[in-house]
């Protein structure tokens, strides 16, 4: 179990997808990977918001990218130096939305190396408990349902990540209330057809009923994910 930083994204309305895609790849990726002690760093490119696969409460959330980084100090996640102010208005400059999230990080079914996930079908689903749910039952009922997942057809790889600290603004902590996600889910597939087949199989069907007896909402999206380092 790894913890990691997670940057939740909105792009500014007069910015182009497009473009929006293009500076933080090429732009905003350059800065970041000069943070110290960074050991990975991916961003995760939203491509499609449709409810795939399942039929569930949605959130509101309507994210434009999600970035991911392991990093040495996560009180200061991009070094001492002048490299966090180059950050921030690099992010001003582009964003118009940032939520930071750090997650505790669950492997449940080992993900394929780099040059395989190139070629797969990512989706990136945030996901909320059960309103009188408390946060450990949440926990303890999403390690059963790894077990679940575990089972379903065509599943490349599956990481859960459950939400342990929330920044609405960045810099500045957030309650639960704020920012009510409870994890992030990170499956795999071969392709948009088999992810469909998944959730359409027997195992899929009784996997997502689980899901109903203690989440309230899953958001899902498909993502190009892009590695920086």
């Amino acid at each position: 179990m790894s913890k990691v930083r997670m940057g939740l994204l909105y792009k500014k309305p007069d910015w182009s997808t497009e473009d929006f895609r293009a500076h933080w790849l090429n732009h905003h990726g350059s800065l970041v990977r000069n943070a110290p002690g960074l050991s990975q760093y991916w961003q995760n490119h939203v491509t499609d918001r449709a409810q795939r696969g399942i039929e569930f409460a949605r959130g509101p959330y309507e994210f434009d990218g999600f970035s991911q980084l392991w990093v040495a100090d996560p009180e200061a996640p991009f070094g001492r130096d002048d490299l966090p102010a180059r950050v921030l208005a690099d992010e001003n400059h582009f964003m118009g939305g940032l939520h930071i999230v750090s997650v505790q990080q669950t492997t449940v079914v080992d993900v394929p190396a780099d040059e395989v996930r190139r070629k797969l079908k990512k989706r990136m689903s945030l996901i909320r408990r059960r309103q009188g749910t408390s946060e450990q039952d949440f926990l303890n009922e999403w390690k059963v349902h790894a077990d679940y997942v575990k089972t379903m057809p065509g599943v490349l790889g599956y990481r859960q990540n459950a939400v342990v600290e929330r920044e609405v603004t960045k810099g500045i902590p957030s309650g639960y209330e704020e920012l009510p996600i409870d994890g992030i889910v990170e499956f795999w597939f071969e392709s948009t057809d088999s992810l469909q087949t998944a959730f359409e199989s027997e195992a899929g069907l009784k996997t997502m009923a689980h899901a109903k007896t203690f989440l309230s909402e899953i958001t899902t999206f498909l993502v190009a994910e892009h590695r920086i380092v």
